[in-house]
């Protein structure tokens, strides 16, 4: 294997490791508000790693910036989204959780 094959392994490995993170905050954390901010942000995090992982093993320039366009619009859907389901839960008059 070449050094770029390692980097992309590792790369999508280190996705992988923020998708489970992501998945033990949604099983694990409190209320709905905490679940949906860790998933968000895991899952984005994620997705940037195993994205980049692919643009290194892909080794175009165009196949790199299409990865990169997906990513971007991953981003700007999950934080419209995630805004969305929160709002709603504010206004069906779930709270927060609180110690």
């Amino acid at each position: 294997m070449t050094l770029e094959s390692w980097l992309a392994l590792a790369l999508i490995a280190i996705g992988g490791v923020f998708f489970l993170a992501g998945t033990v905050g949604l099983l694990r954390l409190p209320d709905a508000y905490t679940r949906l901010h860790a998933l968000t942000k895991a899952d984005n995090v994620g997705l940037g790693f195993v994205a980049t992982g692919l643009a290194v093993l892909s080794g175009s320039w165009l196949v790199a910036c299409k990865l990169l366009l997906v990513w971007l619009l991953v981003l700007l859907s999950a934080a419209a989204a995630a805004h969305l389901i929160a709002q709603s839960n504010l206004r069906r008059g779930i709270r927060p959780w609180q110690r």
